[in-house]
Order: structure tokens, then C-alpha cells, then sequence
């Protein structure tokens, strides 16, 4: 009996060492975890300011170049303006979305988003030899966080973008109302997506990007994980459908009311 008490009693010890080797466990993963949370924070971040800083050095680089013209200049200055503002919308709608805050909501013309992500980048598509297609009705409307909404269209635009130059083709963005959801389409006919990447690009990190493509950079394999994530955010669905030297073609469908 003295042997099975003693016995019992270093069972429960063992136990006892073990369930605290696990709590130190779990909360050394919390801080991996948040340490985790920290570097993607800080890559998203990078990724979505840059899409904003970029048109910012073209219209400083404008002015600059045409010291006489006030026009132009007084232009470059505004669209500064404008552009770090909503430089600082994103950081705080991105922190917002990754500590799980809600943030606001609210009815938005979707030709009006569209626009405002153009006028956002600064270039005139057509000097790409890019066609840029609107199908949008005027007064169709989505409720949704805006500066959200505009990172996503910005990615999948710039995206596109890419994918054409540098032969030159035709990016198309439609959207409508079926029953109660609203459907966006980005379509362009630029390089494709190979079929083994395919069902890869909504997945953190995967780029096809590499230094010697149009973009001249590696990517980060961020972006569309990003609009993913808003696009679920939203109660909304993405998905993708491409083609290797036919095109790619996005869809994004969103709750009418959020």
C-alpha cells in the first residue's frame, strides 16, 4: 500500500509538472502569435502605402518639373493632400480590422469608389496603351467601409495593370445588383494565371512576382490576401477565374444592405 500511495503521488506530480509545462506553452504561443500578428501588420501596412506613396512622388515629380505651370501645380498639392489623408484612413482602418474593432459602414456609389481609386493612382491608363471599360450604373450603391473597399479595387486594378503591360489591352470593371447582393467584376487581358497557381493567390505571401517582372519588384504575396479579408469582412465572397495569355478576371460579391 506505502508503494502505491508513493507511486500515485509521483503520478500527480508528473501531472502537475506537466500541465504547467503546457500553460507556459500556450502562453509563449500567445506571444509567437502576437509577435506573428505584429510582422504581417507591419507587411500589410507596407503593401498598402505604397500603393499611396507612389502616385504622391508622381504628382511632386510633376510639379517640380513644370515650375511655371500653377495649374498643374496647385493640382499635384491637392491630390497630396487628399492622398495623405486617406494615407491615414488606411492605417487606421487596418489596425482596426486586424484588433477586430468595427469599423464604420456606410452607403457608397460604387462608380464613385471607382473613381476615387484612379484618381488615387495618378496615371493615365491610356498612355499604358491600356483601355479602361466602366460598366457601372450611376446610382447602384453598396454599404460598406469605403477605404476598405478602395484597397481592394486599388490591388486588383494595379494588378491588372501589371498583367498587361507591356504589350498594351483592355481592363474592364462591371457591376450590378442581382437579387440582394451586388456583383463587381475586374477583368483584364493581360498575361493569366497559371492553372497550379490558380486556386494560390488568395493565400499569404504566394507572389508570382518576381525582380524582372513589369512590376520590377518581388511582391509580397500580400494583397490579395488582403482584399480576402475585407471581402469576408464585409460578408462578401472573391474569387477568380484566368486564362495564361487570355486574362484574369475577378469577382466580388457583396451584401446590398452589409
Amino acid at each position: 500500500m506505502p508503494q502505491l500511495i508513493q507511486k500515485r503521488k509521483s503520478l500527480s506530480k508528473q501531472v502537475d509538472l506537466q500541465q504547467q509545462v503546457n500553460k507556459e506553452l500556450k502562453e509563449k504561443l500567445i506571444e509567437l502569435q502576437a509577435m506573428a500578428n505584429l510582422g504581417k501588420i507591419s507587411a500589410i501596412v507596407a503593401h498598402e502605402i505604397n500603393n499611396i506613396l507612389m502616385p504622391l512622388g508622381n504628382y511632386a515629380l510633376a510639379a517640380l518639373s513644370n515650375p511655371e505651370d500653377k495649374e498643374l501645380t496647385e493640382k499635384a498639392l491637392h491630390k497630396t493632400i487628399h492622398n495623405s489623408a486617406r494615407a491615414s484612413e488606411i492605417l487606421e482602418s487596418i489596425m482596426a480590422m486586424v484588433n477586430g474593432e468595427a469599423a464604420a459602414m456606410r452607403e457608397c456609389r460604387i462608380l464613385n469608389l471607382i473613381n476615387e481609386v484612379f484618381s488615387c493612382i495618378g496615371r493615365d491608363f491610356e498612355k499604358d496603351g491600356i483601355k479602361v471599360k466602366l460598366n457601372i450604373p450611376p446610382e447602384l450603391t453598396v454599404n460598406v467601409v469605403p477605404v476598405q473597399i478602395h484597397q481592394v479595387i486599388m490591388n486588383l486594378v494595379l494588378n491588372a495593370r501589371e498583367a498587361i503591360l507591356p504589350r498594351g489591352g483592355i481592363l474592364s470593371i462591371r457591376a450590378m445588383q442581382q437579387n440582394n447582393e451586388i456583383i463587381l467584376t475586374i477583368a483584364d487581358t493581360g498575361s493569366g494565371i497559371s492553372p497550379e497557381n490558380l486556386d494560390k493567390v488568395f493565400k499569404p505571401f504566394f507572389t508570382t512576382k518576381t525582380p524582372t517582372s513589369t512590376a520590377g519588384r518581388t511582391g509580397s504575396g500580400l494583397g490579395l490576401a488582403f482584399c480576402s479579408e475585407i471581402i469576408e469582412a464585409h460578408n462578401g465572397t472573391i474569387s477568380v477565374q484566368s486564362e495564361p495569355e487570355k486574362g484574369t478576371e475577378f469577382t466580388i460579391t457583396l451584401p446590398l444592405n452589409g
